[in-house]
């Protein structure tokens, strides 16, 4: 994932690691230190190496993923397209023939490969396996000539389809639709082309790979190539036509031919000339790469979004044990700063000690990184399967590119040195009188004249960009401008309040406006940018963590009693907590990892408790009392169906049959998200027909949802959209509204209408095509009479939505109507089924986050593990008079415990409030929520066992380092220092 990026990052990376080097080869003082500390302390050594590993493996894991979804997406187009980079449709009837041949001289063109005419009907077929009768209404039956295809595309190529053409009363079918009737070669099928059964013999079952796969839309084709002139005679037969179809190959490769795709359409359009009206030319390559490298990005910016958390508490952790080695190295750096040691030196020992660590994980991280991204490709392959529409779905393959691994090793490295980096020049800043004799550092009087004059102008200039910014709804800036406002305010306030009032003050404020900033704007969710979540958790966090850390003395208050009884147990208590408030650096910097990670959990876990308790509404809403939804092959059916539907051998379970008038067509983004125009499922609706389908907004003057439907059969202007409409992932958001225009086009003619929002719909499942359509085409839903007057005959009843009577299943009905109607290639789905099926699939993905995330605990653990081997070490002289003094080894080992689990459990409850108070103000503003009406549940069970475990798991991290402190033993601790 992103190439543009790989270039800058090895620059800066280069640049980095060159200084380093020359530091370690011109500074023998500053390297000698270094390597020296890491030689000794191999443990903390290790722990250290460990949470770095962690932080770039969540980086490259995230990176992974997005490869995975961006090589699934485009193996659509070696499976179902091959060497196809155009099609072009032209309607049944004579024009199909005229449109070959022009196009035919394209062949000789330099940017093409070839080109090949077909014919094609939608069709079903019928087996018998195993005893059981098996159908398949989904087939595409295909006319072509064997020799040509095998030829078509590159010479040397793999069309995708060759060998013998097949003899009468034979076929040659595609593995998805040998899979679907579960047969092989030899067996009889019986396919039903124009409503008419013909039996064949398979001749033989290829690979679903190039022609072989390819369609008319949808990801999965099943397809069956008959003998040469079997559908023109079974279409004679019927009276009807199939369809004309030319394929165009253009020159170089599968994926190369994409780049003359503009210009080979040009030329498409310009031999056509006054046949292009009517005709439809189609570029499916230039759609699947454009949706791979779009769903590529779109996945893995939200696992690198959900990762980042895990990331910042990596960084937390560097940061956290060198301010640990400066507190234990200080009388050493004082004394060496004493006798001349310049800071530049000191601040250059730190770096390249750090360094060590970094570039010591970064392969380890790397492999894990992979092995993370291959465990989430696994589990998003069952999701994804959940996902499909009429069986068609991303396969979801398993990919790692050099590019991906090269970045987030460069990421991972570079956050862990900008982390080491400054941490190592804050530390190297000290009394050197004060370092000498272990003296505790004193804060100043109060700011400095450069840095109050600095601060206090940049908090004036934040202040005045974030006006607008709010003003305007800006997502990351309607966060962190007032924020960083009010931090550079700070050296100002210092000089009226107290450090202490202006700490809780800031970080207070801070706190608040993080909350309110939904209330108050609450269009800065509607965004499909990730980077506004991880600015919103991190600020929630880090103000968070200040004010409590500020105010412990405060938050103890109830458990004084506690602390001050004269029992084991209380002086057990004190010492828990002592150094915690002694040290409240290191403290909040390990409360900000448990914070951010648990708010995230939490947030995750309350989103998908949102979902499920929501579900039944988004069911009522979606089908308005409609159980099915029928599509249908036109050709066959005309109003034959209908008909059979209303008075045929079902009928007594069907209580209404409402068609739908489709069309295929073209619109611009009413959000004005892009330029390019969008595939649109045009749906035309009878008038009166539909009125119990509710909409989320209404154009101004329509009182109530029917009013909407009364004004799209009156006025053709109108039509309406779902929220998802033009959706490029992430939250759907809040892009437009009634009364925005938006211009329809029928592809096939060109004309265009100028289209107004009458209103959005709460969800518009039923109105999307349920035969398997490529996943950016989305509904355009206006009256019968619109749609006539635009598309004319391209416009046919190819849907229907059907009530069911009392006490009939659906499911059960969707199977009866798909048999009985095998002919018209019907395909019937349960709306609320299907619906149930993808929330559930949603909640699982959801999980799958979770545990992408859990990484994160992991740091935030091992940062919890890694501060108290370190304060082991840190106090060792300490405990080592405490014992002499009469304390007991198990006190010292309870204290140890118990700090950890203060640690802990203030990290847990503020991430959980964090998290849960978060979702709940999200529930109520953003638009992603809307149309979820179950309430807002609190998720206690699963909120209990996520801190449950992360407390068990905290405290088995503090076991070691307890056993420890409790076997030093006094003599050797007070004697000896190290």
């Amino acid at each position: 994932m992103y190439p543009g990026l790989l270039l800058p990052l090895l620059t800066v990376l280069g640049i980095a690691l060159a200084a380093l080097v020359l530091v370690a080869v011109r500074q023998p003082v500053s390297r000698r230190p270094a390597f020296r500390q890491v030689a000794r302390r191999r443990t903390e050594a290790a722990l250290v190496i460990g949470g770095s590993m962690l932080g770039t493996a969540i980086v490259i894991g995230a990176l992974v993923v997005g490869d995975t979804l961006n090589l699934s997406v485009r193996q659509e187009a070696y499976r179902t397209l091959g060497p196809v980079d155009e099609r072009v449709v032209a309607p049944p009837g004579p024009a199909g023939s005229a449109v070959a041949e022009r196009l035919a001289s394209l062949a000789d063109g330099p940017d093409v490969d070839g080109v090949l005419s077909a014919r094609t009907t939608q069709a079903s077929a019928v087996s018998e396996a195993d005893g059981r009768t098996v159908a398949e209404p989904r087939v595409l039956a295909w006319q072509m000539d064997f020799d040509e295809a095998s030829r078509f595309g590159a010479a040397g190529g793999d069309s995708g389809l060759g060998g013998p053409v097949p003899p009468p009363g034979a076929a040659v079918i595609n593995e998805p639709l040998a899979r679907s009737l579960r047969v092989g070669a030899g067996d009889p099928v019986t396919l039903y082309l124009f409503g008419a059964p013909r039996s064949y013999r398979i001749e033989r079952v290829v690979p679903e790979q190039g022609l072989a796969g390819v369609g008319l839309g949808g990801r999965s084709s099943r397809n069956v190539f008959l003998p040469p002139g079997d559908l023109d005679s079974a279409a004679r037969t019927a009276g009807a036509e199939p369809y004309a179809v030319t394929f165009v190959s253009n020159r170089g490769g599968v994926e190369g031919g994409d780049a003359l795709t503009e210009r080979v359409t040009a030329g498409i359009r310009q031999a056509l000339g006054p046949l292009a009206d009517g005709t439809t030319v189609e570029t499916p390559k230039h759609t699947v790469l454009r949706d791979a490298k779009q769903a590529g990005d779109s996945l893995g910016a939200l696992f690198l979004m959900i990762g980042s958390f895990s990331i910042i508490a990596g960084a937390l952790l560097l940061v956290n044990i060198f301010v640990m080695l400066g507190e234990e190295r200080k009388s050493q750096m004082g004394m060496a700063r004493a006798v001349g040691m310049k800071r530049s030196r000191l601040v250059g020992s730190f770096t390249l000690e750090g360094a060590v660590y970094a570039v010591s994980s970064a392969l380890p991280g790397a492999a894990i990184g992979v092995a993370v991204g291959w465990g989430v490709a696994v589990v998003a392959a069952e999701i994804f399967r959940g996902w499909s529409v009429g069986g068609s779905s991303i396969r979801v393959v398993f990919d790692v590119t050099p590019t991906s691994v090269l970045n987030g090793l460069a990421m991972g490295l570079l956050i862990a040195l900008a982390a080491i980096l400054a941490t190592s020049v804050r530390i190297s800043r000290f009394n050197i009188i004060a370092a000498i004799r272990d003296l505790p550092a004193t804060p100043g009087k109060g700011p400095r004249r450069r840095l109050l004059a600095v601060s206090t102008a940049l908090a004036v200039l934040c202040a005045c960009v974030a006006v607008p910014a709010v003003a305007g709804s800006s997502p990351e800036a309607t966060y962190l401008l007032p924020a960083l406002a009010l931090v550079f305010a700070t050296p100002a306030l210092l000089l009226v309040l107290s450090r202490h009032a202006v700490t809780t003050l800031v970080a207070g404020t801070v706190l608040a406006w993080k909350l309110l900033a939904p209330v108050v704007r609450p269009g800065i969710f509607d965004t499909p940018s990730m980077a506004v979540y991880v600015i919103q958790g991190a600020l929630a966090a880090f103000s968070a963590v200040i004010l409590v850390s500020d105010n412990q003395r405060t938050l103890l208050l109830p458990v004084r009693r506690l602390l001050r009884r004269p029992t084991e147990n209380g002086l057990a208590a004190r010492l828990a907590v002592a150094y915690p408030l002694a040290k409240r650096f290191r403290t909040g910097a390990t409360l900000v990892m448990y914070t951010l990670i648990v708010f995230v959990l939490v947030l995750l876990t309350e989103i998908s408790g949102v979902l499920r308790a929501g579900v039944d509404g988004v069911v009522a809403d979606a089908t308005s009392g409609y159980s099915l939804r029928l599509d249908y092959n036109p050709q066959v059916a005309g109003d034959r169906l209908l008909t059979e539907l209303r008075d045929g051998r079902s009928a007594a379970g069907i209580s209404a049959v409402t068609p739908l008038l489709t069309a295929r067509g073209r619109a611009t983004d009413p959000g004005h998200r892009t330029t390019r125009p969008l595939d649109a499922a045009v749906v035309g609706v009878p008038d009166g027909a539909i009125t119990g389908i509710t909409f989320r907004e209404r154009l101004p003057g329509l009182a109530d949802d029917a009013a909407v439907w009364r004004a799209l059969a009156s006025d053709p202007r109108y039509v309406v959209l779902d929220a998802f409409f033009g959706s490029t992932g992430g939250p759907a958001g809040d892009f437009y509204d009634p009364g925005d225009t938006l211009t329809l086009t029928d592809p096939g003619t060109g004309r265009e209408d100028r289209k107004v929002i009458a209103g959005v719909l709460g969800n518009g499942l039923v109105f999307y095509p349920g035969t398997g359509a490529g996943s950016t085409t989305y509904p355009v839903v206006q009256s019968e009479r619109a749609t006539r007057e635009l598309f004319g005959a391209q416009a046919r009843n190819a849907s229907a939505l059907v009530r069911t009577g009392p006490g009939t299943s659906p499911d059960a009905l969707a199977t009866r109507l798909q048999g009985e109607q095998l002919a018209s290639s019907l395909v019937a789905t349960p709306i609320e089924s299907d619906l149930r099926r993808q929330f559930d699939s949603s909640t699982a993905f959801f999980r799958l986050m979770q545990g992408f995330l859990a990484l994160g605990l992991g740091v935030g653990i091992t940062g919890l593990g890694v501060v108290m081997v370190r304060a082991v070490r840190e106090r060792r002289r300490t405990l080592g008079i405490l014992r002499a003094l009469g304390f007991r080894a198990r006190t010292v080992r309870r204290s140890f415990l118990w700090e950890s689990a203060f640690i802990a459990f203030e990290g847990i409850v503020l991430g959980s409030l964090l998290g849960v108070l978060t979702t709940w103000l999200m529930y109520g503003n953003s638009a992603a929520f809307e149309g979820l009406e179950g309430g807002f549940p609190v998720e206690w069970t699963s909120i209990c066992v996520l801190a449950a475990a992360t407390f068990v798991a905290s405290l088995l991290a503090t076991t070691g380092p307890a056993r420890r402190a409790a076997a030093i033993r006094p003599a050797l601790a007070v004697r000896v220092s190290e």
